[in-house]
């Protein structure tokens, strides 16, 4: 491999074959130039960016924090199963990386953080926060159980936004208050209690999560045949209005107007949950 930019002792763009990685190691920037030959014994960790970000500006950032907590984070992340998300995405691990440093300078003043979604987190994105008390146990082996259970709520969240690839939570705080509130919207319409433990409900989760990754990408379904969605509104005439109700808290919220295919298949969604709670055949929603 060869040195592209040195950003720090610790932090260098390099070239791997036909692609840019970023390399993290003690020292390994020291005295080194652009167009040197990476010292492979100094490297220990490589990051191959799969998220559209700038190299650059991800190696900068990188620099900012502690090759030690670099190395914690992204051993803590191979060890839970997360090796492959922490090779690919290095804005996860910096962004975790950043979070334990200022967890562990709270947790050294004695100040104590209660995350407000906490409730919100464990239902809406169960397998994140398993993941998330994973990744604490893993870190807390190494720090002697300097941070506190609760992290798992931020660490679940950063694992969430990182399907957005934009580093910054607002935009997951958001998402989650509008699910919550999307949910609430069937309950009031149907009379219906939905438990989010309840598969079809953890189907329309995932579903609604997807489509906020639509939305933020800007690639909405658009694509299908009118006479598909024209089906569905003809078929679940009632799921489309809570649908479109739906949509207007999209709008109104993240200021997208949500495309007729996804209002259909939003109303697909609603069937099944209905259906299910209801105890009734439901509507094969499940491909979407």
């Amino acid at each position: 491999m060869d040195i592209l930019r040195v950003f720090n002792n610790n932090v260098v763009l390099a070239r791997d074959g036909d692609q840019e990685v970023i390399l993290t190691g003690r020292g390994l920037g020291f005295k080194a130039k652009p167009g040197q030959r990476v010292d492979d014994t100094k490297v220990v960790r490589k990051f191959v960016p799969s998220d559209g970000r700038d190299p650059d500006h991800v190696a900068e950032l990188l620099a900012d924090i502690p090759p030690e907590t670099i190395r914690l984070v992204t051993d803590a992340m191979t060890r839970v199963g997360l090796g492959q998300q922490a090779e690919e995405t290095p804005t996860l691990v910096m962004a975790l990386a950043d979070h334990v440093v200022g967890a562990l300078r709270r947790a050294k003043r004695g100040v104590s953080v209660e995350y407000p979604l906490d409730a919100e987190v464990r239902s809406l994105y169960a397998r994140e926060y398993v993941q998330g008390e994973a990744l604490v146990s893993a870190l807390n082996d190494s720090l002697h159980d300097a941070l506190p259970r609760s992290e798992a709520v931020a660490f679940a969240l950063h694992l969430v936004n990182a399907g957005f690839s934009n580093g910054d939570l607002s935009y997951t705080y958001t998402m989650t208050g509008v699910i919550q509130q999307m949910l609430a919207i069937i309950e009031h319409t149907y009379h219906v209690s939905l438990g989010q433990h309840n598969v079809s409900v953890g189907r329309f989760i995932t579903h609604l999560r997807y489509l906020f990754v639509r939305i933020y990408q800007g690639r909405q379904l658009d694509s299908e045949p009118e006479p598909i969605v024209e089906a569905i509104r003809q078929s679940y005439p009632d799921e489309v209005r809570c649908a479109k109700k739906i949509a207007e808290v999209v709008e109104l919220r993240l200021g997208s107007s949500l495309t007729p295919a996804e209002i259909a298949y939003l109303a697909l969604h609603v069937a099944r949950v209905v259906a299910d709670v209801n105890g009734r055949p439901s509507a094969d929603a499940s491909q979407y």
